[in-house]
């Protein structure tokens, strides 16, 4: 499915608040959140600590269809204990 909305890449930065075995948590500048990665995903050239500051580019979201993806409902009420209750 193609976005309706054309790219409007912005520069993104955060703060590593969080360095796992797999992945990093980034809190976002400007009160934005919070990002969690995999490891695989960071480009770095130094070792990870807790304060390093993060820069990326990022457009924004969009939502595709009005419309539920059916199966990942069911994946999410499976992992959630809830199956049937569609």
């Amino acid at each position: 499915m193609d976005l309706k909305y054309g790219d409007r890449i912005i520069e993104m930065q955060g703060i590593i608040v969080q360095v796992e075995e797999g992945a990093v948590g980034i809190d976002l500048k400007g009160r934005l959140g919070y990002l969690k990665i995999p490891l695989r995903m960071l480009i770095t050239d130094y070792p990870l600590k807790l304060g390093q500051e993060i820069g990326f580019k990022m457009s924004f979201p969009e939502v595709l269809s009005s419309q539920a993806n059916e199966k990942y409902i069911r994946n999410i009420d499976k992992k959630n204990g809830k199956e049937g209750n569609l």
